[in-house]
Protein backbone atom coordinates (compact mmCIF):
# COMPACT_ATOMS: atom_id res chain seq x y z
CA UNK A 1 0.00 0.00 0.00
CA UNK A 2 3.18 2.22 -0.16
CA UNK A 3 3.28 5.16 -2.86
CA UNK A 4 5.91 7.85 -3.89
CA UNK A 5 6.72 10.66 -5.58
CA UNK A 6 6.11 8.82 -8.99
CA UNK A 7 2.99 7.86 -8.35
CA UNK A 8 -0.66 9.18 -10.61
CA UNK A 9 -2.40 11.50 -8.45
CA UNK A 10 -4.46 9.77 -6.47
CA UNK A 11 -8.13 10.93 -5.99
CA UNK A 12 -9.67 12.38 -2.61
CA UNK A 13 -13.29 11.80 -2.59
CA UNK A 14 -15.27 14.07 0.13
CA UNK A 15 -18.35 12.24 1.89
CA UNK A 16 -20.37 13.50 -0.79
CA UNK A 17 -18.58 12.75 -3.52
CA UNK A 18 -19.04 9.24 -5.53
CA UNK A 19 -16.35 6.99 -5.85
CA UNK A 20 -14.73 6.92 -9.30
CA UNK A 21 -15.25 4.42 -11.45
CA UNK A 22 -12.84 0.82 -10.79
CA UNK A 23 -11.96 1.27 -14.30
CA UNK A 24 -10.13 4.38 -13.11
CA UNK A 25 -7.43 2.34 -10.40
CA UNK A 26 -3.87 2.59 -10.80
CA UNK A 27 -1.92 0.08 -13.61
CA UNK A 28 0.13 -2.70 -13.35
CA UNK A 29 3.50 -0.30 -13.73
CA UNK A 30 2.22 1.83 -10.58
CA UNK A 31 3.80 1.32 -7.43
CA UNK A 32 0.33 0.05 -5.82
CA UNK A 33 -1.35 -1.64 -8.79
CA UNK A 34 -5.34 -1.32 -8.28
CA UNK A 35 -5.42 1.76 -5.88
CA UNK A 36 -8.20 3.63 -6.92
CA UNK A 37 -9.13 6.85 -4.67
CA UNK A 38 -8.99 7.57 -0.96
CA UNK A 39 -11.05 8.79 1.95
CA UNK A 40 -12.35 9.44 5.28
CA UNK A 41 -15.71 7.93 4.69
CA UNK A 42 -16.00 4.53 5.62
CA UNK A 43 -20.22 4.55 6.08
CA UNK A 44 -22.21 1.50 5.42
CA UNK A 45 -23.90 3.31 2.20
CA UNK A 46 -19.66 4.04 0.91
CA UNK A 47 -19.23 0.17 1.98
CA UNK A 48 -22.51 -0.83 -0.52
CA UNK A 49 -21.88 1.50 -3.12
CA UNK A 50 -18.00 0.03 -3.27
CA UNK A 51 -18.70 -3.32 -3.24
CA UNK A 52 -21.75 -3.24 -5.48
CA UNK A 53 -18.98 -1.54 -8.08
CA UNK A 54 -15.81 -4.18 -7.58
CA UNK A 55 -14.32 -1.95 -4.84
CA UNK A 56 -12.52 -2.74 -1.27
CA UNK A 57 -11.72 -1.14 1.17
CA UNK A 58 -7.88 -1.80 2.68
CA UNK A 59 -5.39 0.60 4.59
CA UNK A 60 -2.67 0.53 7.49
CA UNK A 61 -2.54 2.16 10.91
CA UNK A 62 -1.92 6.09 10.06
CA UNK A 63 -3.28 5.71 6.26
CA UNK A 64 -6.58 7.76 5.67
CA UNK A 65 -9.34 4.66 3.84
CA UNK A 66 -7.57 3.57 0.65
CA UNK A 67 -10.04 2.00 -2.19
CA UNK A 68 -8.86 -0.69 -4.22
CA UNK A 69 -10.21 -2.72 -7.51
CA UNK A 70 -7.43 -4.85 -8.69
CA UNK A 71 -6.86 -6.00 -12.38
CA UNK A 72 -6.95 -9.16 -12.98
CA UNK A 73 -9.71 -10.15 -9.90
CA UNK A 74 -9.04 -13.32 -8.07
CA UNK A 75 -12.26 -15.74 -7.87
CA UNK A 76 -13.00 -18.49 -6.63
CA UNK A 77 -16.01 -19.91 -9.24
CA UNK A 78 -18.12 -22.48 -6.97
CA UNK A 79 -18.15 -25.28 -8.91
CA UNK A 80 -14.60 -24.85 -9.32
CA UNK A 81 -13.76 -25.86 -5.56
CA UNK A 82 -11.27 -28.07 -4.86
CA UNK A 83 -12.30 -29.96 -1.60
CA UNK A 84 -9.35 -31.98 -1.00
CA UNK A 85 -9.56 -35.63 0.16
CA UNK A 86 -7.71 -34.53 3.11
CA UNK A 87 -10.50 -31.60 3.89
CA UNK A 88 -13.29 -34.25 3.05
CA UNK A 89 -12.31 -36.31 5.88
CA UNK A 90 -11.31 -33.92 8.43
CA UNK A 91 -14.77 -32.54 7.66
CA UNK A 92 -16.20 -35.71 8.03
CA UNK A 93 -14.32 -36.81 11.17
CA UNK A 94 -15.68 -33.65 13.17
CA UNK A 95 -18.85 -33.70 12.24
CA UNK A 96 -19.31 -37.03 14.31
CA UNK A 97 -17.67 -35.25 17.11
CA UNK A 98 -20.32 -34.16 19.85
CA UNK A 99 -20.42 -30.66 19.93
CA UNK A 100 -19.09 -29.88 16.83
CA UNK A 101 -21.61 -27.11 14.94
CA UNK A 102 -20.94 -25.20 11.58
CA UNK A 103 -23.20 -22.04 11.66
CA UNK A 104 -23.44 -18.21 9.91
CA UNK A 105 -23.99 -15.52 11.70
CA UNK A 106 -24.16 -16.81 15.28
CA UNK A 107 -21.11 -14.20 16.06
CA UNK A 108 -20.32 -11.77 13.42
CA UNK A 109 -18.17 -9.75 16.19
CA UNK A 110 -16.24 -12.46 17.46
CA UNK A 111 -15.17 -13.41 13.96
CA UNK A 112 -13.89 -10.04 12.29
CA UNK A 113 -11.81 -9.45 15.77
CA UNK A 114 -9.93 -12.92 15.48
CA UNK A 115 -9.57 -12.34 11.79
CA UNK A 116 -8.09 -8.55 12.90
CA UNK A 117 -5.80 -10.79 15.59
CA UNK A 118 -4.55 -14.03 13.29
CA UNK A 119 -1.05 -13.91 12.25
CA UNK A 120 -0.52 -13.47 8.50
CA UNK A 121 2.91 -14.64 6.79
CA UNK A 122 5.39 -11.60 5.77
CA UNK A 123 2.89 -9.03 7.93
CA UNK A 124 3.24 -7.11 10.80
CA UNK A 125 0.12 -6.32 12.62
CA UNK A 126 -3.35 -5.93 11.02
CA UNK A 127 -5.43 -3.71 8.20
CA UNK A 128 -8.69 -4.89 9.98
CA UNK A 129 -8.30 -1.95 12.56
CA UNK A 130 -10.63 -0.82 14.52
CA UNK A 131 -12.59 1.73 12.33
CA UNK A 132 -13.26 -1.30 9.82
CA UNK A 133 -14.67 -3.77 12.52
CA UNK A 134 -16.81 -0.91 13.94
CA UNK A 135 -17.71 -0.20 9.97
CA UNK A 136 -18.25 -3.93 9.30
CA UNK A 137 -20.32 -4.79 12.30
CA UNK A 138 -22.87 -1.88 11.32
CA UNK A 139 -22.57 -3.31 7.75
CA UNK A 140 -23.94 -6.77 8.99
CA UNK A 141 -26.91 -5.06 11.35
CA UNK A 142 -27.64 -4.37 7.67
CA UNK A 143 -27.61 -7.42 6.20
CA UNK A 144 -24.59 -7.05 4.23
CA UNK A 145 -21.88 -8.98 6.21
CA UNK A 146 -21.69 -12.03 7.12
CA UNK A 147 -19.83 -15.00 9.20
CA UNK A 148 -19.18 -18.97 8.58
CA UNK A 149 -18.15 -20.14 11.89
CA UNK A 150 -16.65 -23.52 13.01
CA UNK A 151 -17.73 -24.00 16.70
CA UNK A 152 -16.65 -26.94 18.97
CA UNK A 153 -18.57 -27.17 22.68
CA UNK A 154 -19.64 -23.38 22.44
CA UNK A 155 -16.21 -22.17 21.35
CA UNK A 156 -15.72 -20.50 18.11
CA UNK A 157 -12.14 -22.24 16.39
CA UNK A 158 -12.31 -21.17 13.09
CA UNK A 159 -14.35 -18.69 11.06
CA UNK A 160 -14.30 -15.97 8.16
CA UNK A 161 -16.43 -13.38 6.88
CA UNK A 162 -17.64 -12.11 3.60
CA UNK A 163 -20.01 -9.49 2.17
CA UNK A 164 -23.08 -10.68 0.32
CA UNK A 165 -25.49 -8.47 -1.70
CA UNK A 166 -27.73 -10.25 -3.26
CA UNK A 167 -26.04 -13.04 -4.85
CA UNK A 168 -22.79 -11.44 -5.10
CA UNK A 169 -20.16 -13.20 -2.63
CA UNK A 170 -17.32 -11.00 -1.19
CA UNK A 171 -14.84 -12.78 0.56
CA UNK A 172 -12.57 -10.87 3.74
CA UNK A 173 -10.23 -12.68 5.98
CA UNK A 174 -10.42 -15.93 8.05
CA UNK A 175 -8.75 -17.10 10.89
CA UNK A 176 -8.49 -20.73 12.62
CA UNK A 177 -6.89 -22.23 15.98
CA UNK A 178 -7.96 -25.76 14.73
CA UNK A 179 -6.14 -27.65 11.79
CA UNK A 180 -8.24 -27.15 8.36
CA UNK A 181 -10.80 -25.03 10.79
CA UNK A 182 -10.89 -22.14 8.39
CA UNK A 183 -11.22 -24.54 5.23
CA UNK A 184 -14.15 -26.00 6.86
CA UNK A 185 -15.47 -22.60 6.98
CA UNK A 186 -14.86 -22.23 3.22
CA UNK A 187 -16.28 -25.26 2.27
CA UNK A 188 -19.33 -24.37 4.44
CA UNK A 189 -19.73 -21.35 2.82
CA UNK A 190 -18.90 -22.74 -0.82
CA UNK A 191 -21.74 -25.59 -0.19
CA UNK A 192 -24.38 -22.86 0.41
CA UNK A 193 -23.46 -21.18 -2.48
CA UNK A 194 -23.95 -24.29 -4.39
CA UNK A 195 -27.12 -25.04 -2.92
CA UNK A 196 -28.71 -21.55 -3.76
CA UNK A 197 -27.12 -21.16 -6.78
CA UNK A 198 -24.54 -18.55 -6.37
CA UNK A 199 -21.72 -18.58 -8.96
CA UNK A 200 -18.81 -17.17 -7.44
CA UNK A 201 -16.87 -16.01 -4.49
CA UNK A 202 -14.54 -12.44 -4.86
CA UNK A 203 -10.75 -13.37 -3.30
CA UNK A 204 -10.18 -9.99 -4.04
CA UNK A 205 -5.92 -11.07 -4.38
CA UNK A 206 -3.18 -13.98 -5.98
CA UNK A 207 -2.62 -16.43 -3.28
CA UNK A 208 -1.43 -19.64 -2.96
CA UNK A 209 -3.68 -21.32 -0.41
CA UNK A 210 -6.33 -19.43 -2.78
CA UNK A 211 -5.20 -20.82 -6.13
CA UNK A 212 -4.76 -24.33 -4.11
CA UNK A 213 -9.13 -24.38 -3.38
CA UNK A 214 -9.87 -23.38 -7.32
CA UNK A 215 -9.87 -20.07 -7.20
CA UNK A 216 -8.63 -18.05 -10.33
CA UNK A 217 -7.80 -14.62 -12.10
CA UNK A 218 -10.24 -12.88 -14.76
CA UNK A 219 -10.05 -9.64 -15.70
CA UNK A 220 -11.73 -6.83 -13.84
CA UNK A 221 -14.31 -6.31 -16.63
CA UNK A 222 -15.75 -9.90 -16.35
CA UNK A 223 -15.73 -9.80 -12.11
CA UNK A 224 -17.91 -6.64 -12.54
CA UNK A 225 -20.08 -7.80 -15.05
CA UNK A 226 -20.84 -11.18 -12.92
CA UNK A 227 -21.59 -9.02 -9.43
CA UNK A 228 -23.67 -6.61 -11.52
CA UNK A 229 -25.44 -9.65 -12.69
CA UNK A 230 -25.73 -11.40 -9.28
CA UNK A 231 -26.33 -8.52 -6.50
CA UNK A 232 -29.78 -7.69 -8.34
CA UNK A 233 -31.02 -11.69 -6.93
CA UNK A 234 -32.71 -12.35 -3.74
CA UNK A 235 -30.74 -12.46 -0.72
CA UNK A 236 -29.74 -15.85 0.96
CA UNK A 237 -31.30 -16.23 4.78
CA UNK A 238 -27.29 -16.74 5.78
CA UNK A 239 -28.21 -17.20 9.49
CA UNK A 240 -30.56 -20.57 8.52
CA UNK A 241 -27.57 -22.03 6.74
CA UNK A 242 -24.92 -24.55 7.47
CA UNK A 243 -22.86 -27.25 5.47
CA UNK A 244 -24.97 -28.84 3.04
CA UNK A 245 -23.18 -32.02 2.22
CA UNK A 246 -25.14 -33.30 -0.95
CA UNK A 247 -23.79 -30.12 -2.56
CA UNK A 248 -20.40 -30.71 -1.74
CA UNK A 249 -20.75 -34.78 -2.82
CA UNK A 250 -22.23 -33.34 -6.20
CA UNK A 251 -19.30 -31.54 -6.95
CA UNK A 252 -16.96 -33.94 -6.62
CA UNK A 253 -18.93 -36.48 -8.80
CA UNK A 254 -18.85 -34.11 -11.79
CA UNK A 255 -14.98 -34.28 -11.76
Amino acid sequence: MDTDAHAPELPWIEPNQALPWAACAWGPESPAPGLLAASKDLSPSRLHEAYSQGIFPWFSQGQPVLWWSPNPRMVLHTREFRCHRSLRKTLQHWWRLPGFELSFDRDFGQVIRRCSQAPRSGQKGTWILPAMISAYEEFHELGHAHSAEVWLHGELVAGLYFVALGHAVFGESMFTTVTDGSKMALATLVSVCLQHGLPAIDCQQNTRHLASVGGREIPRAEFIRLITQEQHKPNIDWATQTLQWSALMALEKTR
